[in-house]
């Protein structure tokens, strides 16, 4: 090989030293990521706040990709077949770390961000969990438009004049946005009304499950059935919501038929027991509970009984109705009172010469 000629020949010695700068950065950028991303990390984990760790999560990808950008411009310095005092080629590398700042700051405005959860605690101001999303959403717009508008004045664009002509066309945006707005300021309606927050199970007359997200157009909401339901905000916001989450107790109401023919002393026994049951149960709210003789039905001497749970947890619901229930058959079979079942007595008349005699039967 000719060394000398390698040597004296400028171009290709310069290409060399470009593409090792390059092929440097590379590697740098991959023991970042290996070793020092994780020692960093370590460190940060350590301090007294998560500020640290957030930061340098956010910023993990764009500081990769920083690597890179950088050695691009360094090789480019000694590359001969681009000059890096052209402007474009300037203009490029900062949008670039425009880009990858606004790519950070992106991620560490997330939904999840420490920011809202550290106003919580540190100035005890309440932000409502649904409201953290939308905020969430609209700081990301904000960092975006502020990104398009500097690099957009780095490349000499007059944002004066792109604002005066959304105003010429501005008749025609607001026609063809017109839902999108309405959606918007419904959205913002919910939010401030709150009927509801995320994780809260609610009933429209559009959907019926559990509230996952809310953004600048509609709602996500999780049914029962796990499909995952968008209802438009302008939707919602006219329709009746309830909030089953928001209960402070849950309704059990219902009737139970006991046999005719049950003695007077055993059902007033009976209706007492149940009554002292619930009472001394400590699942059962105490400031509601109804068990009388209701009525006398075609079949059955019914009793009413009307009383509400301390939870609203569907699932534990269930599990102290279901104990109810058993501690009533318990009290029915102590005392000797059957449940009464549908049914009917029928009577026939039969002649017999000039006599008449009736049968019975049920």
């Amino acid at each position: 090989m000719n060394w000398k000629y390698f040597l004296d020949n400028e171009t290709l010695l310069n290409s060399v030293i470009a593409i090792a700068i390059l092929l440097g950065f590379l590697l740098v950028r991959k023991l970042f990521s290996k070793y020092l991303f994780k020692f960093i990390l370590n460190i940060a984990k350590k301090t007294p706040t998560d500020f640290l760790t957030n930061v340098w999560l956010s910023f993990e990808h764009p500081i990769r990709w920083l690597f890179v950008v950088i050695g691009v411009y360094i090789a480019a310095q000694y590359f001969p077949y681009i000059d890096p005092t052209n402007s474009l080629f300037i203009k490029f590398y900062r949008s670039s770390i425009i880009l990858l700042i606004t790519w950070g700051l992106y991620n560490l405005s997330s939904a999840s961000s420490f920011l809202f959860h550290s106003m919580n605690k540190r100035l005890n101001f309440e932000i409502d969990q649904i409201l953290i999303p939308f905020l969430s959403k609209a700081i990301r717009v904000v960092i975006i438009l502020i990104s398009i508008t500097i690099i957009a004045q780095e490349f000499d664009y007059d944002i004066n004049g792109f604002i005066a002509g959304l105003g010429l066309g501005g008749l025609a945006f607001a026609l063809a946005a017109q839902d999108a707005l309405k959606n918007l300021i419904a959205g913002i309606v919910i939010i401030f009304e709150k009927p509801f927050s995320i994780g809260e199970w609610i009933l429209t007359p559009s959907v019926e499950g559990t509230v996952e997200d809310i953004t600048f157009r509609s709602t996500k909401v999780r049914t029962f059935a796990q499909a995952l339901v968008t209802v438009p905000n302008s939707t919602l916001a006219n329709e009746n919501i309830t909030n089953w989450s928001k209960m402070g107790k849950r309704r059990i109401e219902f009737t139970l038929g006991v046999k005719y023919g049950t003695p007077t002393s055993r059902l007033e026994k009976v209706i007492n027991r149940i009554k002292d049951m619930l009472e001394n149960n400590p699942d059962i709210h105490k400031e509601t509970i109804f068990v009388t003789f209701d009525r006398f039905s075609d079949s059955s001497l019914d009793l009413f009984l009307y009383f509400f749970t301390n939870t609203t947890v569907w699932g534990e619901f269930l599990q102290i109705k279901q104990d109810i229930n058993f501690n009533i058959l318990r009290i029915l079979e102590e005392e000797g009172v059957e449940i009464a079942f549908p049914s009917q007595t029928l009577y026939v008349e039969e002649q017999t010469g000039n006599n008449y005699s009736v049968a019975q039967g049920k």
